[in-house]
């Protein structure tokens, strides 16, 4: 958030903001979602009540009414008759919201939720990979191929070889005809495509050992072989996730 208001960890002070943003709805909105991810409100206790919260954020009741609205609707509280506005557990959560995504990533230390959005990616693009590889035409392999070889001049470029490793993927997942698995790996990715905890290693040695698994799915798909393109695709993101995400030591995630 680009406008935080100062507070004690409870949340409880009476802040002044840092610099009156804009929208002050998304500002506490954003900030409270930082808080109940934290900790700082647990799941099953009640928000502090409405005069509490315009004295913490500095804002009016309808903006604090506005922001409560808002954490309903991405699953964070429930509003009980008589109990007041209640944090929902983890489990409730929309974890396809970017800010509640981006809290859960940003607090968890094990990586597990990456591993989680890793593995939903792998599950969906492989899907998709066995599909592509049953539909792709000519044009589409060309395309493929084409990305391929462009990798292939890009692993000394980093930052531009993932501009076309996104490519490669994109084209697989249009080939498919799966609009809502592109829409959701596209928003996960959105989340996550600049955060260095999911980037992780990418130098040269990644992007050509990476590209030889592009290069692995384009083939199969090449092929029209749906079990091997599904195979490939599934193999390629793991190791790359792998290759990321480990440190010095720490055993492979993402198991089948």
């Amino acid at each position: 958030m680009t406008a935080v208001p100062q507070s004690s960890a409870e949340g409880s002070a009476a802040p002044a903001w840092s610099r009156r943003p804009a929208n002050l709805a998304a500002a506490v909105t954003a900030e409270l979602v930082e808080r109940i991810v934290r900790g700082v409100h647990p799941s099953g206790s009640p928000l502090p009540p409405e005069p509490v919260l315009c004295e913490t954020f500095s804002v009016s009741r309808t903006v604090v009414r506005e922001a409560v609205k808002i954490l309903q609707e991405k699953g964070l509280v429930q509003v009980r008759q008589g109990a007041g506005t209640m944090v929902t557990p983890p489990t409730m959560w929309n974890m396809l919201d970017e800010l509640v995504l981006g809290a859960t990533i940003a607090e968890d230390e094990s990586l597990a939720i990456l591993d989680h959005l890793v593995a939903t990616r792998r599950a969906l693009e492989s899907d998709m990979a066995n599909v592509a590889a049953r539909l792709a035409n000519a044009e589409v392999i060309d395309q493929l191929r084409d990305l391929v070889e462009r990798m292939d001049e890009l692993v000394d470029d980093p930052a531009s070889y993932h501009e076309e490793d996104r490519a490669f993927h994109d084209t697989v997942m249009q080939a498919s005809g799966n609009r809502i698995g592109r829409a959701v790996v596209r928003s996960l990715e959105r989340q996550v495509i600049n955060s260095a905890r999911y980037m992780g290693r990418t130098g040269r040695a990644f992007c050509v050992a990476s590209n030889h698994g592009h290069r692995r799915i384009y083939e199969r798909i090449a092929a029209h072989d749906p079990k091997g393109a599904a195979e490939a695709m599934f193999t390629h993101i793991t190791e790359a996730w792998v290759v990321r995400r480990r440190g010095p030591g720490e055993p492979t995630p993402l198991r089948r």
